[in-house]
């Protein structure tokens, strides 16, 4: 059993040191992951991967963590809290009273048009994803674990206590339905 699962216990005990012990274990592990999604992402962020960590570390519960069941639970949440708020600041940048649907002009890369059809593409995969947790809640939770948080198909599988196969099966399917949801 891992340190990590093992502090989890400690916290679903009531432990008031336990949580505490669990953000030095996890954070370069998060940090790793935030700054994988943040590298994949293709729109100007003014956020950084620290940052993503820390807004995801307090939506968690910060310091007073609720009871985690275990690895896979503490890191979904931890994928879902990466999500949102991911989208969070899609939608702001989208927002008219934001200056939405303006399009900044960069001097030195003129061709800085990109940051819109990513904010629209994080809105349009956000809303599939829904689509397929309705259908498939564990599908669902695959891509956020994947694409959220990053997570290789070996660490999803071991984080959601299934084979490396069925992980991979499972990515494959899920990629193709967002695919054809989010072109619809």
């Amino acid at each position: 059993m891992s340190e990590i699962t093992l502090i989890l216990e400690k916290i679903e005990r009531g432990e008031s040191d336990a949580p505490g012990q669990l953000l030095p274990l996890v954070y370069q592990e998060l940090r790793q992951l935030a700054a994988a999604k943040m590298a994949r992402e293709s729109a100007p962020h003014t956020l950084q991967p620290t940052a993503l960590v820390h807004e995801a570390w307090l939506r968690l519960g910060g310091d007073r963590q609720c009871g985690w069941q275990n690895r896979r639970h503490f890191f979904g949440a931890a994928a879902e809290a990466m999500r949102q708020i991911l989208i969070e600041k899609a939608r702001r940048r989208n927002a008219l009273r934001h200056g939405g649907g303006q399009q900044r002009i960069d001097a030195s890369a003129i061709d800085f048009t990109a940051a819109a059809a990513d904010d629209e593409r994080v809105l349009a995969v956000s809303e599939a994803l829904e689509r397929l947790a309705a259908l498939d809640p564990d599908k669902a939770e695959l891509v956020k674990l994947r694409y959220y948080v990053g997570l290789t198909i070996e660490e999803v599988a071991a984080a959601m206590d299934i084979s490396a196969p069925t992980a991979k099966r499972w990515w494959t399917f899920a990629r193709a339905w967002l695919a054809r949801e989010v072109q619809r």
